[in-house]
């Protein structure tokens, strides 16, 4: 692998606002949530009408969203992600855009990507783009780092799949280089070098664009956020969340031994449902989910077929899908948060075909609901 050289005239040291911050790691079974945010994310997810006759197009999508994410500023929802893929089923391609919208149409929420595909796209001009959000929504843009769980960006933009390690790692440690915004000396082997180059426009933070990397569940992905002095944002799709607890105590054993000043976030990533009750959730949300799941099961070659209501069930109650009633979702996010010492859970509210009517009542039972439950039951 080639590491590039990297000079910097000040390396970034803390990645966001102190208020957030996680504390030193704590060896019992819980850890004391800092102050928590919570958050949507969508990939914009090509949508059914309800009745379910009609697909819609992608820009009647982009559309819903810009609505979906209006109405989550206005019931208190604190982050608004939006995810980059480049498939058929989703109309989210260029979530910095999408953003940019959002942030014009919108007062409070912090915006973010989940994620941004660095590996085939330029550190340059991905940090231009969300400085450029974060000067015009006054200071609101935050980035997420990503390899992406699918393939397509790269073809599509002539990078060798061979070079998928190399190209994240390079290209994240230039990103990083980026945040000081100050002169940048850099270079490696997968794009042009900096020789004491500025990029413009600057943020009013202290220590740079706010920035995570996120990560799937590999060890070796969370040592390099903490290298980097990146949040951390657990990507955590299925299984019990609770398997994700070595890996937060190997991010903060890694912060220690890279000398990174200060304590970093955490973040958790799963899908999720809110509806008036269990069962309507659980009824509401199923079809979508298990249609979504045979398509990439098929895809990747997993030969499952199409998971079964036991499977969902399941997964609901012991897994990582946050589906049920307010009350419901509240319960399990805080045990989650309270498990990983977690300051920020974003909670993608959509998956494939699932109406936009109902995520618009997810939205709003998320932000006027769950956020309240969850913060009352953490003290906050």
């Amino acid at each position: 692998m080639v590491v590039p050289a990297m000079t910097t005239s000040n390396t970034p040291r803390s990645d966001l606002q102190a208020s957030a911050d996680v504390g030193g790691p704590d060896r019992s079974t819980e850890r004391q949530a800092p102050h928590v945010e919570l958050g949507l994310h969508t990939f914009g997810d090509v949508t059914e009408s309800p009745d379910g006759t009609r697909r819609l197009s992608q820009p009647e999508v982009l559309r819903n969203v810009l609505a979906e994410a209006r109405l989550a500023d206005s019931v208190g929802v604190d982050v608004f992600g939006a995810g980059e893929h480049h498939r058929p089923d989703y109309a989210i391609s260029a979530p910095d855009v999408v953003l940019s919208a959002i942030g014009a149409v919108t007062e409070r929420m912090k915006l973010i990507s989940a994620v941004t595909v660095l590996s085939s796209d330029d550190p340059v001009r991905v940090y231009q783009r969300f400085a450029t959000i974060d000067g015009l929504t006054g200071g609101r843009a935050e980035v997420s780092l990503g390899r992406g769980s699918f393939i397509e960006s790269y073809p599509l933009f002539g990078y060798d799949l061979s070079d998928y390690e190399t190209l994240f790692e390079e290209k994240a440690e230039l990103f990083t280089a980026l945040r000081s915004e100050g002169p940048v000396t850099w270079s490696g082997a997968t794009r042009s070098g900096l020789k004491a180059q500025r990029v413009f426009p600057t943020t009013d933070h202290e220590f740079g664009l706010p920035t995570w990397v996120a990560v799937g569940g590999t060890p070796a992905s969370v040592v390099r956020a903490a290298r980097l002095g990146a949040g951390l944002e657990l990507a955590i799709i299925g299984g019990a969340p609770g398997r994700f607890a070595p890996l937060v105590e190997l991010y903060h054993k890694a912060l220690r031994e890279f000398g990174q000043e200060g304590p970093r976030r955490i973040a958790v990533h799963s899908h999720g449902f809110v509806a008036e009750t269990d069962q309507q959730a659980r009824d509401t949300f199923y079809p979508s989910w298990a249609d979504s799941m045979e398509k990439l099961g098929a895809e990747r070659g997993w030969g499952t077929g199409r998971p079964g209501r036991d499977q969902f069930d399941q997964e609901v109650e012991h897994g990582s899908l946050y589906v049920g009633s307010p009350e419901t979702v509240a319960a399990k996010i805080v045990k989650t948060v309270r498990l990983l010492g977690a300051s920020r859970f974003g909670m993608k509210y959509g998956n494939g075909s699932l109406a936009h009517e109902h995520m618009m009542q997810a939205v709003e039972l998320y932000g006027a609901k769950v956020r309240p439950l969850v913060l009352e039951a953490l003290g906050q």
